[in-house]
């Protein structure tokens, strides 16, 4: 099942400047994977140590923060958009 994902923009750099890529994946744990097979090294920017997503980054499934979902084992379905939106802080 096939997926758009919506790179923001600092981690272009590693889709080759693409704003929007199709993977196939079931779950968020298994698209960040994938994401890692076609584009290296955009794991290590998108998860910690442990393989958990960094906090300061959030992930939508079509609009919905999969923390409020079932963090990376949110399913996916064939044509689901999934958002990587960097956190903005400031005050």
């Amino acid at each position: 099942m096939a997926v758009t994902v919506l790179i923001p923009t600092p981690l272009q750099k590693f889709t080759d400047k693409k704003a929007n890529i199709k993977c196939v994946a079931d779950n968020v744990g298994e698209l960040i994977e994938a994401l890692e097979k076609d584009c290296p090294g955009i794991k290590a920017r998108l998860c910690d140590e442990a393989g958990k997503p960094r906090r300061f980054l959030n992930f939508y499934v079509n609009r919905e923060d999969i923390r409020f979902l079932d963090g990376t084992a949110t399913t996916l379905k064939d044509g689901d958009e999934v958002s990587i939106v960097p956190a903005v802080a400031g005050g």
